[in-house]
């Protein structure tokens, strides 16, 4: 149940931290430091699906000589992050009331 509960909220947290250009190791340590950590094997295929929805934009550059892979929201998925943001809110003030 809890993992259920998780998985919809990845989404949202993921969008909403790559507000700002991010590669994933980077995306990870961010959302490990609010309390949302999150193994490799769940956040790339994510990242890959969000990016082929139009959500994301990706580049590969060298950095620290290593490629890697930075991601941002495109302007859909700031759309989507605003809309997604606002379900959320009322999602939560409903859960507040019923707990």
């Amino acid at each position: 149940m809890r993992l259920e509960l998780r998985r919809g909220s990845l989404v949202l947290a993921v969008l909403a931290c790559l507000r700002t250009e991010r590669y994933g190791y980077t995306l990870r340590q961010a959302l490990a430091a609010d309390g949302l950590e999150m193994e490799e094997s769940t956040l790339y295929p994510l990242l890959r699906r969000l990016e082929s929805q139009g959500l994301l934009l990706s580049e590969w550059r060298e950095e620290e000589k290593r490629r890697k892979r930075f991601y941002v929201l495109s302007p859909m998925g700031a759309a989507m992050l605003e809309r997604l943001a606002g379900e959320w809110r009322g999602i939560n003030a409903s859960l507040d009331k019923i707990l």
